[in-house]
């Protein structure tokens, strides 16, 4: 059989094969999502350029579509305007036709221009990047068949597919339809897996959908994101520099009224805070339904828990209807989901002043205090030690 120049065993084929994806995807978390699209690092010129000429030989796309694209995503999240929502589209869709979505919606002068600012526009980018794409790819095949021999066509096989099913495919799809949530976005946004490995630390995405200009995906103790760790290197030998990462919830609990500082720690932790919220009156939940099944009215305990962690704007009209059927006929229920909406209310008045928002979270407060539900007071008390 004709070998390659490096001559490798079949265990080393498929390491070298791993070797060269696992770049690609790094290529994609770092200069893509994190330093392109959201602006959370910034990354040396040699750096760059490197991470640029990558991705023009492993998958032909170019800095402006894939930025547009996915600040689109952001900017329209699950409505019929987002660009690969498996909500819209289906899951099936999105998992094994992202690139193709991806492909229909960079032929959008529109969103290109609209969402495609502060994209490199060089010499390079004009005549041979944009323009030359399958030049890019052909070259990698060309490199892989003179590396590893006639398997250099499935190395390069598997590199073709690697980012449009797991990036494209399984983020956009899987990180929208199933896993774990730390932060109850307004969005189904979820954590594939807490350990971000295989797509770069992609796997966290409900951590980047909670806090999107974050250059670091892991947020809590045991999530690791190697996207991160290279980060951390890159910027230890001056490469990088990292401009933003997700604030950390501090809390003082010798505070006992809000202040300018609790209501800007509120607005800032909206998502956290509303997850607190949400875990605090699970018990009390539980215990109305138990009563509302005495009485023959039941509800499914998976909706109970949904009306606590989406906003009510975003229920469907039967939901709704449901909904209001539960809470008439439990006045703990209602306080909790009537509670819940005017505690998100709070960052949601984007036209009141400082002054009001203030005084309604107070008001909210006074309200949960004076309330005979115990963990919704002891959560009012919580809330007012955000600082």
């Amino acid at each position: 059989m004709i070998s390659g120049l490096l001559n490798l065993p079949w265990w080393g084929v498929i390491l070298a094969t791993l070797g060269l994806t696992h770049i690609t995807i790094a290529a994609v978390t770092i200069y893509l999502h994190r330093h392109s699209a959201h602006r959370a690092l910034d990354l040396h010129p040699i750096v760059s350029h490197f991470f640029r000429f990558w991705l023009w030989c492993t998958t032909g796309m170019t800095t402006k579509t894939w930025t547009a694209i996915h600040r689109k995503h952001h900017a329209k999240c699950e409505t019929k305007d987002d660009p690969h929502s498996p909500q819209i589209f289906g899951l099936k869709k999105v998992l094994f036709e992202g690139a193709e979505l991806y492909r229909l919606e960079g032929g959008n002068k529109q969103t290109l221009e609209q969402y495609g600012t502060g994209t490199p526009d060089d010499w390079l980018e004009r005549h041979v990047y944009s323009k030359h794409d399958r030049i890019g790819i052909g070259s990698m095949l060309i490199v892989n068949l003179i590396l590893f021999g006639p398997l250099g066509l499935t190395v390069w096989a598997i590199q073709m597919m690697w980012i449009p099913f797991l990036a494209a495919g399984v983020i956009n799809g899987v990180g929208h339809f199933v896993g774990y949530r730390n932060f109850q976005s307004e969005d189904t946004s979820a954590n594939v897996s807490p350990w971000g490995i295989l797509i770069g630390g992609e796997e966290l995405h409900n951590n980047h959908h909670a806090y999107p200009t974050s250059a670091k995906l892991s947020n809590r103790w045991y999530e690791f994101d190697i996207g991160w760790m290279y980060i951390c290197i890159l910027q230890a030998l001056g490469l990088a520099k990292v401009k933003k990462v997700a604030p950390k919830v501090k809390l003082d609990s010798t505070k006992t009224n809000c202040d300018f500082d609790t209501l800007h720690a509120v607005i800032t932790h909206r998502y956290d805070v509303i997850t607190r919220y949400a875990r605090s009156l699970r018990q009390p939940c539980q215990v109305e339904l138990q009563k509302l099944n005495l009485i023959s009215i039941h509800v499914d305990p998976s909706r109970l828990r949904r009306w606590l962690n989406i906003d009510s704007t975003a229920l469907s009209e039967d939901e709704k209807a449901e909904r209001a059927t539960v809470l008439n006929h439990s006045k703990v229920l209602s306080t909790i989901y009537t509670m819940r909406d005017e505690l998100t209310a709070v960052w949601q008045r984007s036209n009141a002043t400082k002054e009001q928002l203030l005084s309604k979270l107070e008001d909210w407060c006074h309200r949960a205090d004076k309330s005979d539900i115990l963990p919704l007071q002891e959560f009012s008390k919580k809330l007012r030690s955000y600082a």
